[in-house]
């Protein structure tokens, strides 16, 4: 059960570079009825790691690997804890879906859980969990090449003249890798699976019906738990929303970056030619996209060698898989300035400290199974080649990289289920939250879970900028919204933008 500052990193770096939505207002559960007198059938311990809050402890919930043989292998699913603040108020608990797929949200009672307001924490335990096949849960591995867990091959980019031959060659060396060494867990991690993992967690719990925050990947696993168990479900707050489209799941997330990069680059430029900045790279916000495609485009050509990166040298994709990360959130727009700056004169900054082997092995295990079984991915390269085509004519900052192959292209296992569609019917306890400027989750896609879940929700656009909204990139407004909600069950009685 022990997980590191330096391993939470790893988490959401990984995850987010494999990738990455009226009634009345509340429900009929009451604080007596889902609060002090829950039983838990957990032996709580004390969680082992760093930078952990002393009153958070950790638990582990056995669930059936395959749910079509309940009775058949079972694996473990660690949860943890930090228990309400006000006993007398307690309503229940708050699950905290992490995204990825691939994160996990086992320190979050200690980590962002503490910055929800007083009133929140005193309403709920804050429950944080590994998902099926993440460390310290029953873990799942590839075995991968080190040099195959590279952030710029793990995102498919095509080659710099739009050849795709590599990133074929390089999902069924990937796929052959999981099949070879994943054991039967590796076909058993989908967010169907997740989903029923939770409700176990409730049930274990001792919870009749569960809150819960779910934030990017999460809040496609939330949908789907609401879908799936709508009346075990209490107040849902989904922040920063996945395009719910089941019949292409992951394929529109990746393509959904195109979009993303669109809404976001701009503000970007808008930063970086802003005098007094420390990074600026151009005079005026319009120079700045032409600046980065000259200098992708002269990468392609002249790479700059990167001792201790991976790989060991700056190229255009690099650049490029740079950019995307840097968009996610204001806070990271200096490091591609700063990597463009250092380009520019034919240098590089320190290699980015890379997180531990064995974290990177299994997030990107738990990712690519979560992405190949969820839905069945085109095999042909021809498909791939002219999806990249028209990409690469009209989206150039994204390369053809969202709607290229990537390992599930070569996946050798089938979908044993269909994935879940979300509709309108469930009780109306849903409240969706999201930037209107987000590079992984945008808001072209978020709006197709606010269509798909009809009366059931309610969604708040926040005027910012950056991926998670809540309590993080989002603004005062959105924030105030939120927290109303999750500590009261007030929900506005209409979509609202917070400006």
């Amino acid at each position: 059960m022990k997980q590191t500052s330096r391993t939470r990193a790893a988490w959401i770096a990984v995850s987010a570079a494999l990738l990455g939505l009226s009634a009345p207002l509340t429900t009929s559960v009451s604080a007596s009825a889902a609060g002090p007198s829950a039983r838990s059938s957990l032996d709580w311990t004390k969680c082992e790691g760093s930078g952990l809050d002393p009153r958070q402890e950790c638990a582990s919930v056995e669930v059936p690997m395959d749910y079509a043989e309940p009775g058949g292998r079972k694996i473990a699913i660690v949860i943890s804890r930090i228990p309400s603040e006000k006993p007398a108020a307690r309503r229940g608990a708050l699950l905290l879906i992490p995204g990825g797929p691939g994160g996990s949200s086992l320190g979050d009672p200690s980590g962002k859980g503490q910055k929800l307001p007083q009133k929140v924490r005193n309403a709920y335990d804050l429950i944080g969990f590994a998902p099926r096949g993440l460390a310290p849960s029953t873990p799942v591995n590839c075995g991968l090449d080190h040099g195959d867990l590279a952030l710029s091959k793990l995102r498919p980019w095509p080659a710099p003249d739009g050849s795709i031959s590599e990133n074929m060659a390089t999902a069924r060396r990937t796929a052959a890798a999981c099949a070879r060494n994943g054991g039967d867990l590796i076909r058993h991690i989908t967010t169907v699976d997740e989903a029923r993992d939770i409700d176990r967690v409730r049930a274990a719990l001792g919870e009749r019906r569960l809150s819960a925050w779910g934030v990017s990947y999460g809040t496609y696993v939330g949908a789907v738990y609401s879908q799936l168990f709508p009346r075990r479900t209490d107040r849902v707050v989904l922040d920063s929303n996945d395009n719910p489209d089941p019949t292409r799941v992951s394929r529109a997330w990746l393509e959904g970056y195109e979009t993303g990069v669109e809404d976001v680059f701009p503000e970007f430029a808008k930063w970086a030619s802003a005098p007094g900045n420390p990074d600026r790279l151009a005079r005026t916000a319009a120079e700045v996209r032409p600046l980065f495609l000259r200098l992708a485009a002269r990468l392609d050509r002249a790479p700059i060698p990167w001792p201790g990166a991976n790989p060991a040298e700056l190229n255009g994709n690099v650049l490029r898989q740079t950019m995307l990360d840097s968009l996610y959130t204001p806070d990271r727009f200096p490091t591609l300035a700063k990597l463009m700056l250092a380009a520019r004169h034919g240098t590089v900054p320190p290699a980015p400290a890379a997180p531990p082997e064995p974290v990177l092995q299994n997030v990107t295990a738990v990712s690519a199974a979560t992405l190949c079984n969820d839905v069945a991915w085109p095999t042909s390269a021809a498909e791939y080649r002219k999806g990249v085509a028209e990409s690469r004519k009209e989206h150039p900052l994204t390369a053809g990289m969202p709607r290229n192959a990537m390992v599930c292209t070569a996946w050798p296992y089938p979908p044993t289920q269909a994935p879940v569609r979300i509709t309108a019917h469930g009780p109306s306890n849903v409240l969706l939250v999201q930037n209107a400027r987000d590079v992984a989750t945008p808001l072209r896609g978020a709006l197709k879970l606010r269509q798909a879940f009809g009366a059931r929700a309610v969604m708040v656009i926040v005027d910012s900028t950056g991926h998670d909204a809540y309590l993080a990139n989002g603004n005062a407004c959105g924030d105030r919204v939120v927290s109303r909600f999750l500590a009261t069950g007030e929900r506005p009685g209409e979509d609202v933008r917070c400006g």
